[in-house]
């Protein structure tokens, strides 16, 4: 079986391992970025404990070296902007193991290197044929012009939100916007940084988030609602503006909120500014022919950290399926129940970043048994 995985992020990285030792499947990876090049990946994330599960269960050695290369995610907090803490939880109350945090571009490094020899580099795809045998081939752009490569029993689209694949095979998804800003920042002068692990300060439903990452740097995420329009006000994207929004209006911010304030307007102009939203899921598409991976098939709304955490989710369980001679039926049999359940808690739990929101009763209601059940089971109900 001739396999083609397209983008070797997180779930594509970690399939192709999954299957490039299988005999009777050949595989090959196609990646956009040029060898080594993850300098598109500049901030940090949080990797779910249900993560870390599938890779100690199905790649344990992985598992170590994902955990070598991190810092552990033990504890999650919310507090006010004031300092008010409304919410603390250790993540060994929820889960079976911590979570961990990284830099996104060690976080490829990490899951790219083991397929250097497997992958080809600066190859975006423009479009398909199908050979005379109904295998689809994959048109590349290069630096040396049009390329093409099949035919492939399997094309994987693991190529992100924005999957060319998914586009060429069942047109582009609908946008489903959550009407939320989100911007993003990574801070390498944290020597006073005064918070270590993952932690979140709410004034109204405006929202800051941050927890260092390893390599001395603090990631940190502003989150607040937009007009009805769905647009960014270009009034906001101001250091004043955004202080504004996550500073309370009558008290000092606690030592964290006035410590990230500080940090974001220094380093304003490397923001990344965008908009949360989701779309349709789909699993697979061309009769079977394409399976898509990742953000391609349940882009996430961030609020629960499930992004790439899911893609974990499907990279481990495609590659347990497929080395098994397993069918892309068979992984959506497997996978579509499990992330249709995580996108829907992921956007109830967005409660508290929606405008009108009572945050002081939505955070503490997430220390209710209804939501923490629901919490053990995203974090422990993996396949």
């Amino acid at each position: 079986m001739r396999i083609g995985i397209i983008g070797t992020g997180v779930a594509g990285s970690l399939l192709a391992e999954a299957l490039q030792a299988k005999p009777g499947v050949e595989i090959t990876a196609f990646e956009r970025a040029a060898p080594g090049d993850h300098a598109e990946a500049g901030t940090g994330l949080n990797i779910g404990p249900n993560a870390l599960k599938a890779l100690r269960l199905h790649m344990p050695a992985r598992h170590a070296s994902l955990r070598a290369a991190s810092l552990p995610w033990e504890r999650w907090f919310i507090d006010l902007a004031d300092g008010t803490r409304l919410f603390d939880l250790d993540m060994r109350d929820v889960a079976e193991e911590p979570g961990v945090r990284i830099r996104w571009s060690e976080l490829y490094r990490l899951l790219r290197e083991p397929l250097a020899g497997r992958t080809r580099n600066g190859h975006v795809l423009e479009a398909l044929e199908e050979d005379a045998a109904g295998r689809l081939v994959p048109v590349f752009r290069t630096a040396e012009g049009l390329a093409r490569d099949g035919g492939f029993d399997l094309l994987v689209g693991a190529d992100g939100r924005y999957s060319r694949l998914r586009a060429l095979t069942a047109g582009e998804p609908d946008s489903l916007p959550l009407n939320v800003c989100i911007w993003r920042l990574l801070v390498t002068d944290v020597a006073d940084c005064p918070y270590d692990d993952y932690g979140q300060w709410f004034n109204g439903p405006h929202r800051l988030l941050s927890f260092r990452v390893p390599g001395g740097a603090v990631y940190i995420a502003g989150a607040f609602p937009l007009p009805e329009d769905g647009q960014i006000p270009e009034a906001l994207k101001t250091p004043a503006a955004q202080r504004a929004l996550f500073a309370p209006a009558d008290a000092p911010p606690g030592p964290a909120v006035a410590w990230m304030l500080d940090r974001m307007a220094t380093e304003f102009d490397d923001i990344h500014w965008a908009r949360v939203a989701t779309a349709p899921m789909l699993r697979q598409a061309a009769g079977g022919r394409a399976l898509f991976l990742g953000d391609s098939a349940q882009a996430m709304v961030p609020t629960l950290g499930q992004g790439a955490t899911q893609a974990v989710e499907c990279g481990v369980v495609a590659g347990m399926v497929l080395a098994s001679g397993g069918t892309a039926d068979e992984v959506a049999a497997l996978r579509d129940p499990r992330a249709g359940f995580v996108r829907d808690f992921s956007v109830e739990a967005s409660d508290t970043l929606r405008a009108g929101a009572d945050v002081v009763a939505g955070t503490r209601a997430k220390m209710q048994p209804a939501f923490l059940a629901k919490l053990r089971r995203l974090y422990t109900d993996v396949a």
